[in-house]
């Protein structure tokens, strides 16, 4: 599993922060920047959470092309 810039990008453009995120979506920082650098796998109800937050999809958040 490789760094997730999507989430990154799409927290950015929002303006918030590693922390913001995390309050939305009922974890902590470190879990946020976990699932960022790609050293967690979210369970699927997670990443809905911040499909949600950040106004995304699934697919676009989540899924990675084949290399």
């Amino acid at each position: 599993m490789g760094k997730n810039v999507k989430i990154k990008a799409a927290r950015a453009l929002l303006g918030l922060s590693q922390k913001d995120l995390a309050e939305k979506v009922g974890v902590t920082r470190q879990t946020i920047v976990a699932i960022e650098k790609g050293d967690y796998n979210p369970t699927i109800n997670l990443c809905r959470a911040i499909c949600r937050a950040l106004g995304q999809t699934l697919d676009q958040l989540f899924w990675e092309e084949e290399q």
